[in-house]
């Protein structure tokens, strides 16, 4: 079992059937799967060996759908890189895995020229134009290379090197090997996820696991994947529309964007029957207009992370809708263990705690992580007995859901008392006049931690710090509301898969408590 399955399946099934759409360019698979195999017999003639890394630097395309396949079809291992990253964070990764190669297109031309210097990389250029003289031009690649025969990789082998967000400090290279990917589609598709026929948008961005796990189960399924180069709404919602999409994977503030947006009415969006949400928490209060503003898409909200391939627990369409399941606030939980997965909550001692007890989530299956790339000691930490403790504190009910409270490392300890900020967050967000809101833990003096709030206003709205604490007192425990709360009209700083980066929002607060510390 290997990532390139589908598509060697496919040729044989169904070879005349769109498989990718890119602007106004369509292909086949039969073409798709003729370039792939000429793709890897280019990348063999530039010197990249079995298990050598290509790393790719590019923003979404049909080249790059092209690529995760060519560089398994050539024997080799793929690094996607985040394109959201500085220029030293990705060299750091590139010389971190000791990458052979990297494929940029026109908006990292310029740096991919000197990261391939910096780290004496080859360099491939894959765009629609020519591209500097310095780089190999991708589509010249495949036209003059001679198809090569599949590497027929095993299960075991190592398939990709996905680097972590960098959230929590320096970023670590996740080994998924092809057998962790494709037990991750099979497991999208005994849960119904993506059905046979599907037309995948891959709107969030290529180079992360999430929309990578999507678009191999599209792939397994032999269905046609619609790239859109960037997350853009209208771009998005035009897409839809136009291809009649019926299926796709975006994350909370990229749901909040298209609800938000001024022409989300004007679109014919009721092709859309699966939309699918995860990454990061979603309030309920824009769950519930997202829903309601496209009453023909089913939601099913993934929980999981890189580690995991990445799917760990599945809420299905089902659970947003019943009586029954509103009574249990299901919409609060991320649901329970997918179909090839378990699930449990540990305790410090990584042991079970009972049920109702918030603890570590920890998950195990077929698509746990081979390990994180020569760090033995962190994989160590990591996974054991098969386990992978994914640092995420929760709490699972009697029926086997799990309701997420927060990143352990998120967690704020005030005056003894745990304070788990999506609580909070979920309040904050329930005021007509917010948009979006975070909430961290800031220093003080006495309590050791206070609860401090951004707050983006919605447009036109205004709203002050008294009334969000205020509004807070009315709803929750005093120790957990905002002592300080700062209304902001910029947008939050994100990571590559659209998380809120907290780091970014805690570090003028830690640091200057660190001065004051060391100055004392």
């Amino acid at each position: 079992m290997n990532i390139t399955q589908g598509l060697r399946r496919v040729l044989q099934t169904d070879p005349s059937i769109i498989a990718t759409i890119d602007g106004e360019r369509r292909r086949t698979w039969r073409e798709v799967g003729d370039r792939v195999a000429r793709l890897a017999g280019g990348l063999h003639k530039l010197g990249i060996q079995h298990n050598d890394r290509v790393a790719v630097l590019m923003q979404n395309s049909d080249r790059y759908f092209e690529l995760y396949l060519g560089i398994a079809w050539a024997g080799a291992v793929i690094v996607p890189t985040n394109t959201r990253w500085s220029q030293a964070e990705i060299l750091d990764s590139l010389l971190d895995c000791r990458a052979s190669a990297i494929v940029v297109d026109s908006a990292f031309a310029a740096m991919g020229l000197e990261l391939a210097r910096d780290a004496k990389l080859t360099l491939i250029y894959a765009d629609d134009d020519a591209g500097p003289e310095e780089a190999h031009n991708y589509d010249k690649l495949v036209e003059t290379s001679a198809p090569v025969a599949d590497a027929m990789r095993g299960r075991e082998e190592l398939a990709g090197i996905f680097y972590t967000g960098g959230t929590t400090g320096r970023s670590k290279g996740v080994m998924l090997s092809h057998g962790n990917i494709m037990s991750n589609s099979l497991h999208m598709m005994s849960e119904g996820l993506i059905p046979v026929g599907s037309i995948y948008l891959n709107a969030a961005p290529m180079f992360h696991v999430a929309n990578g796990g999507a678009m191999f189960t599209s792939l397994a399924n032999g269905g046609t994947n619609v790239i859109v180069r960037t997350f853009n709404p209208e771009l998005v919602m035009q897409a839809i529309a136009n291809e009649k999409v019926s299926a796709t994977l975006i994350v909370p503030t990229m749901i909040q964007m298209l609800v938000d947006h001024p022409s989300f009415a004007d679109y014919d969006l009721s092709s859309l029957k699966q939309l699918m949400y995860g990454a990061s928490p979603i309030n309920e209060a824009l769950l519930k207009r997202a829903m309601k503003g496209l009453p023909n898409a089913e939601f099913h909200q993934l929980y999981g992370m890189t580690e995991l391939s990445p799917l760990a627990t599945h809420l299905p369409w089902e659970q947003h809708y019943s009586e029954a399941s509103a009574a249990k606030n299901r919409l609060r939980a991320c649901g329970r263990a997918a179909i090839g997965c378990e699930a449990r909550i540990v305790g410090d001692d990584r042991k079970p705690v009972p049920h109702g007890t918030v603890g570590e989530v920890a998950v195990r299956g077929q698509n746990v992580m081979m390990g994180y790339w020569e760090r033995p000691e962190e994989t160590a930490k990591a996974v054991i007995d098969g386990w992978m403790h994914t640092g995420d504190g929760g709490y699972m009910d009697e029926e086997g859901y799990i309701y997420l409270v927060d990143r352990m490392k998120d967690m704020i300890i005030s005056g003894g008392e745990n304070v788990y900020s999506i609580e909070v967050e979920n309040t904050i967000t329930q005021h007509p006049a917010v948009a979006q809101c975070a909430v961290i833990g800031i220093p003080d003096p006495h309590w050791g931690e206070t609860v401090h709030a951004f707050v983006i206003p919605k447009p036109d709205a205004q709203v002050n710090a008294a009334e969000i604490i205020a509004f807070c007192r009315d709803r929750i425990a005093g120790y957990k509301c905002p002592r300080t709360v700062d209304v902001r009209s910029e947008a939050f700083p994100l990571s590559g898969a659209g998380k809120v980066l907290k780091r970014e929002l805690r570090r003028p607060y830690w640091e200057n408590a660190n001065v004051q510390a060391k100055a004392g």
